[in-house]
């Protein structure tokens, strides 16, 4: 499967995506702003192959953890966006992700991933289910991670993977699989190995009470829960009261992950846009007192060491927390190439 184009509004992922794919062609822009001609131009050069569309609209109007969702946020319709560009080319296969508050939003029946699979199914195209709901560690990814996706095919029904991993099958992937032998580095610090293939080995640097907190617990899955209740480690946040349904005060139970460790043989929990921050999640290295790096979280993501990240370390981190799990993706490509193969044809 040739990788021939991409879009992106993002300057440092355009970075990142031209590093690693020099012979695709890229535009840096808001898919709003792009010709449909545009986009047929760069198709024609690639004629008589099977094409895949992929689309993967911004997350945050659909997330749980966005708390104050607008229904008027212009990032809602940029599924349609895509959609404009899947009516006029007409691709063999399409691919959709996002989280799975995409297809529960309160728009009904006039959501945007509502809108999406009426064109769909206008166009003739064949899918096993409208949408599922899958977790990445099923495919080999070391973390726990929910997300929707969508196929579509022109040719036959395409079907959502199999589950590779899990109780009965393969061993879940775990934090120790992914990172164990990378080189141990303290808050801060920046490991480069080009000659190895280790690059993008960076790490946040920690505040003095941040290196304290994550002192406190025991290694190996610890967190704030763990901290000395008068140690003056904890925030008002973490201590809050919340009134319950009977009208009770009760303490706030919520964001348990924010200050911890990853335990060493689990797969991680669900990596962010913020996955190397120590206090945005559990994202601390399972024994060493820092945050994970930005290649621990891309191998726990699936990404190869070949694969470089451009731009600051935020940068880097967000490129990270937005892709879509490399092992999941790779199951969603094989059954495109399972529909492929009947027509016996290139793929691009």
């Amino acid at each position: 499967m040739d990788v021939v184009w991409a879009l992106d509004a993002d300057p440092a992922a355009a970075r990142t995506f031209r590093e690693n794919f020099p012979q695709a062609s890229f535009h840096e822009g808001d898919v709003d702003a792009l010709k449909v001609e545009d986009l047929k131009r760069e198709m024609d050069k690639h004629p008589d192959c099977l094409t895949l569309f992929c689309g993967c609209a911004p997350c945050q109007p659909f997330t749980k953890q966005q708390t104050q969702k607008k229904q008027d946020d212009p990032r809602r319709h940029l599924l349609l966006s895509f959609a404009r560009f899947v009516e006029a080319v007409k691709p063999d296969f399409i691919f959709v992700e996002n989280v799975p508050g995409v297809q529960k939003d309160q728009g009904g029946n006039d959501s945007p991933f509502a809108q999406f699979l009426a064109i769909i199914d206008r166009l003739g195209y064949h899918y096993d289910k409208p949408g599922t709901v899958v977790a990445a560690q099923d495919y080999g990814a070391a973390q726990i991670r929910h997300r929707f996706i969508f196929l579509a095919s022109k040719h036959g029904i395409a079907k959502i993977p199999d589950a590779t991993h899990g109780p009965g099958k393969t061993p879940y992937r775990t934090v120790r699989d992914a990172i164990a032998d990378l080189p141990p580095i303290e808050a801060g610090e920046s490991y480069d190995d080009p000659e190895h293939r280790i690059t993008c080995h960076r790490v946040a640097a920690l505040s003095a009470k941040n290196l304290a907190r994550i002192q406190a617990p025991p290694p190996g899955g610890g967190g704030r829960v763990d901290w000395p209740a008068k140690s003056g480690l904890r925030l008002k946040c973490h201590t809050r009261m919340r009134t319950n349904a009977d009208k009770k005060k009760q303490k706030h139970s919520g964001h348990t992950d924010v200050c911890g460790r990853l335990w060493w043989d689990r797969p991680s929990t669900g990596l962010t846009t913020r996955c190397i921050s120590y206090s945005n999640g559990r994202f601390g290295h399972p024994e060493q007192d820092r945050a994970i790096s930005v290649r621990e979280a891309a191998r726990i993501q699936g990404f190869p060491d070949t694969f470089e990240f451009v731009g600051s370390l935020n940068d880097q981190a967000k490129q990270v927390g937005n892709a879509v799990p490399v092992p999941m993706a790779k199951a969603v490509g094989e059954e495109f190439f399972r529909l492929a193969r009947s027509k016996k044809r290139g793929a691009a």
